[in-house]
């Protein structure tokens, strides 16, 4: 699931997954952060999800996907759009 905060001429899109699906960590990556796995993990909430949050210009597109424990790249089923590999959200 994404949320979306308007701040100062950026968007904050947060990032949200169950728990425990996929079981182990979870980071979202994508053009937004050079594809880099280490730079947004996902955290555990209080609620049983996990989350994090990213900045981005307001108005810009981006490619993301999630990378799982033992390589297991997966889209977000609630992303704006598909373009056949990745996720994409408009922020």
């Amino acid at each position: 699931m994404l949320e979306r905060k308007q701040v100062k001429g950026c968007t904050q899109v947060t990032f949200i997954l169950p728990e425990n699906t996929p079981d182990g960590p979870v980071s979202v990556v994508g053009d937004f952060n050079h594809w880099n796995p280490a730079a947004h993990p996902l955290e555990p909430r209080g609620d049983g999800t996990r989350a994090v949050t990213v900045t981005l210009a307001a108005n810009s597109a981006h490619s993301f996907r999630y990378l799982a424990a033992d390589d297991h790249w997966f889209d977000d089923e609630h992303a704006d759009s598909h373009d056949g590999i990745n996720s994409r959200l408009n922020a």
